[in-house]
Parts: C-alpha cells; sequence; structure tokens
C-alpha cells in the first residue's frame, strides 16, 4: 500500500537537495536526471501495484487526489 500521509523527518531538507542536484542542468538534462530518478526509487519500491497506485495519484488534477496526502502537498507547492 502507497503511504500518502508525511513519512519525511524534514521536506525542506529533501527539496533543498533535489533544487541543488539540478543546479547547472539544462531543462533536457534535468528531466533526464529526474527519469533516472524515477527509475532508481521505483526499483527500490519494487512492488508494481504500489508503484501503479502512485502514478495513478500522481496523475490526478490536485482536486481529485486524497485530501491530506502527500500528493495533495507536492501538487500545491507545501513539500
Amino acid at each position: 500500500m502507497l503511504k500518502t500521509q508525511a513519512n519525511m523527518a524534514s521536506f525542506d531538507d529533501f527539496y533543498e537537495a533535489l533544487i541543488s542536484a539540478h543546479q547547472g542542468l539544462s531543462t533536457e538534462e534535468s528531466h533526464a536526471m529526474n527519469a533516472r530518478l524515477v527509475l532508481l526509487l521505483s526499483n527500490h519500491i519494487g512492488d508494481l501495484g504500489v508503484l501503479r497506485e502512485a502514478l495513478r495519484i500522481a496523475r490526478a488534477k490536485p482536486e481529485t487526489a486524497e485530501s491530506s496526502s502527500l500528493a495533495d502537498r507536492t501538487t500545491t507547492g507545501s513539500v
């Protein structure tokens, strides 16, 4: 089952690290890095059902995503 409630000690620290990892990259390089990151984290999760649920939630429009979920936080920019 996909965890959609906050499960990280500091979202701000991760967000800062993510932004820093993109510094100096072109748009194309940033997209490629994001794709590699998604594949690495997907491999780490390793559960196709969980990954499909994550894809469904991430693709949903903000007003249809589960309320108070991590997906809501990311679509509103408050991670």
